[in-house]
């Protein structure tokens, strides 16, 4: 198995995981966990595109590894505002 097929299975497997863990809905931290691993699974589809020169794949994944960079940020890092009562 060459470095390309690893990175694309490891991606492969771990966007796999990520969409359960968002689709799952057990809130804001394990929903920006799920995000986390997104973010990895971008990696790892925009470095095994890179290496094998699959320019759509690795263009498509770098929209997606900053969407989910803002799902991570949306989820993990920011302070919800306090509700007012609604």
């Amino acid at each position: 198995m060459t470095l390309v097929d690893i990175l694309k299975w490891a991606a492969s497997i771990s966007g796999i995981i990520a969409a359960f863990m968002v689709s799952l809905d057990f809130g804001r931290r394990v929903t920006g966990w799920g995000f986390a691993l997104f973010v990895a699974s971008s990696i790892c589809w925009i470095s095994g595109a890179f290496l094998s020169d699959d320019e759509p794949l690795w263009t498509q994944n770098l929209v997606l590894f900053c969407i989910n960079v803002f799902g991570v940020y949306r989820y993990l890092i920011r302070k919800r505002p306090p509700h007012d009562g609604d």
